[in-house]
């Protein structure tokens, strides 16, 4: 036992020896060269006549560090894919409306309550008319009886227009007389006197036309500030939809402005995001889109609206998202994770594993070259699937590097082997 352990020591010794002290010596051997090289190195150091040697060694060295390294590569194509913008945002009712009241009264109508679907033009809320008919009938009384005045006051005005037409034929009779000497100056005076009493009786019937005119106009308002009255006792859905509340209760009091109910649109529904500004110029109005909401339902639709104007605070843009819901299944406020469709765009399928980092820090892939050595080319990642990752900013064709790019630089030879994607 002791023996072997003396044995075991001086083979350890001689190990260490080699690797601290002739490493280059027992790399080459380990490449190919003859055990001999590690003795010539050993007693080089004794005899001076073996220094002559060390250009030979260097040579071999360099010889060594160009030695091909090892790797597995994967020759791939770039293809066309559709590219998609990711946002996150909410659903949203396509329209919500808070019915109010417009004037004050009792309701009078039995509630409808919240959930229930209505159809535009439903009736939601009704008030007691009170007093609203009574003065409705006073002011188409009105409206009647200055309609009854109208044919005296155009029988008075035609009468003082008649009047007015006999006094002017009469003053110009007078004046032709006056003017041959067969009337007197009085005689035309008093014809003058009475075209002038008539041309004032005229203005006193047309202002008295007028004023029935007016008094017909202001009863005609009257009647239709009435009527208009009695229809805002009437509240109805503005549109076919959901009842989000309960319709005010029979017997209480509503003022101008108090709620009715409130109605929401929740078909078409829709989706609303915000793109940043570098995503902005790839969405496009009917650009197709999906969306995967937290409840895990799936639905697709259009692009239907893509603001101008930027959030001033987060500096989005507000894309909205049309999605039919005939069944009513997606509610108000969901949140949703948003794809929209973009213009498509070249790229590589390349295994996760690909990618690597320079000293930079920049993502990237090593690919191998015409020459065989080692390039690093900067990507753009577009999308991460089960499958890879879809890379872009390469070369149609290229020979990338899957394994074995950790260990390699650019410039450096490489002795690829060749492997399909799905290995």
């Amino acid at each position: 036992m002791r023996i072997v352990s003396i044995i075991t020591a001086i083979i350890v010794v001689i190990g260490l020896y080699l690797l601290v002290f002739e490493r280059d010596a027992l790399r080459q051997v380990s490449d190919g060269a003859p055990v001999e090289t590690l003795v010539e190195a050993a007693t080089a150091k004794d005899d001076p006549s073996q220094i002559k040697a060390a250009p030979v060694a260097a040579k071999d060295e360099n010889v060594t560090e160009k030695t091909p390294i090892k790797v597995i590569a994967l020759k791939s194509l770039a293809r066309e894919i559709d590219t998609a913008v990711v946002l996150r945002g909410q659903t949203k009712a396509a329209r919500s409306v808070d019915v109010r009241a417009e004037t004050s009264g009792q309701v009078t109508s039995n509630p409808i309550r919240k959930g229930a679907l209505v159809t535009e033009g439903d009736l939601m809320c009704e008030l007691d008319a009170g007093t609203r008919m009574a003065n409705l009938a006073d002011t188409q009384a009105r409206l009647a009886e200055a309609k009854a005045r109208v044919p005296e006051t155009e029988a008075r005005l035609d009468e003082a227009k008649s009047r007015l037409e006999e006094a002017t034929i009469n003053f110009t009779a007078a004046e032709k007389l006056a003017k041959d000497g067969y009337a007197t100056e009085t005689r035309l005076a008093s014809t003058q006197a009475t075209v002038r009493a008539a041309e004032a009786g005229v203005a006193t019937a047309r202002a008295g036309f007028e004023a029935t005119s007016a008094r017909i106009q202001s009863a005609e308002a009257a009647v239709a500030a009435s009527a208009k009255e009695i229809d805002r006792l009437v509240m109805r859905a503005p549109f076919s939809g959901l009842l989000e509340s309960d319709t005010a209760e029979i017997g209480s009091l509503l003022q101008p402005g108090a709620l009715c109910g409130t109605v929401i649109q929740l078909d078409p529904i829709k989706i609303v995001g915000f793109v940043s500004e570098s995503e902005l110029p790839r969405v496009e109005l009917g650009a197709p889109a999906r969306a995967a909401l937290i409840s895990g339902q799936n639905i697709t639709g259009e692009v239907t609206f893509i603001s101008r104007s930027a959030d001033q605070l987060t500096r989005t843009f507000t894309v909205e998202i049309a999605v039919p819901n005939p069944d009513l299944t997606i509610s108000d406020g969901q949140t949703a994770e948003i794809e929209i469709g973009a213009r498509g765009s070249k790229a590589h399928l390349l295994p996760q594993s690909a990618l690597t980092l320079n000293d930079q820090g920049a993502l990237g892939i090593r690919a191998i070259e015409a020459d065989n050595s080692a390039l690093f080319h900067e990507v753009t990642l577009i999308r991460d699937t089960a499958q890879g990752v879809w890379l872009a900013g390469l070369p149609e064709e290229l020979n990338v590097i899957v394994v074995g790019q950790e260990y390699v630089n650019d410039g450096i030879l490489v002795d690829p082997t060749y492997r399909e994607m799905s290995q």
